[in-house]
């Protein structure tokens, strides 16, 4: 007797799909990278392809030195083996949001003196976003796993002028 496949998965044989190109309206990307040493250079690539790709070649210098700022503080401070970005471009700002597993202190001056760590190693990024007229910051995760969430804002404008001050 003949075996008869039988599926309940259409399959789509039109593959015409129309999908929207490349701007940077579409910018939408996340990359989950190791905690390793060798993390923030593939950051900086991956980012500066991504903004070439999607015509933001303006912004690249300023976004693919916070990018490789928040990757180095992320892969020092992470208690984990992986470290998470995001890049997303909405209402004329780039964000960069880098997430790591390292969980907030619940000491008070143990926290305090780890803001303070984790502020110090920023310093550059704050120097970059602030040329940006950007703003930055860090916090608890609120996803699932835990961990501590850094983020920077860069809008059009400042980043793209940034090359000029810079």
């Amino acid at each position: 007797m003949p075996a008869t496949a039988v599926s309940a998965c259409s399959v789509i044989t039109d593959v015409t799909v129309e999908s929207a190109s490349p701007s940077p309206d579409t910018l939408a990307y996340s990359l989950t990278l190791p905690a390793d040493l060798t993390s923030p250079r593939i950051a900086r690539a991956a980012t500066r392809t991504i903004l070439q790709v999607h015509g933001m070649e303006g912004v690249t210098d300023a976004a693919v030195q916070v990018v490789g700022e928040l990757a180095a503080c992320a892969c020092r401070f992470t208690s984990g083996a992986e470290v998470y970005l995001s890049l997303r471009y909405r209402e004329g700002a780039l964000r960069v949001i880098f997430y790591d597993g390292h969980p907030r202190h619940t000491h008070p001056r143990l926290a305090a003196a780890c803001d303070a760590r984790r502020r110090a190693a920023l310093r550059v990024l704050g120097c970059v976003v602030r040329a940006c007229e950007g703003e930055w910051g860090f916090g608890e995760a609120r996803e699932p796993g835990g961990g501590t969430r850094m983020w920077a804002v860069l809008p059009w404008r400042g980043a793209r002028d940034y090359v000029q001050v810079g």
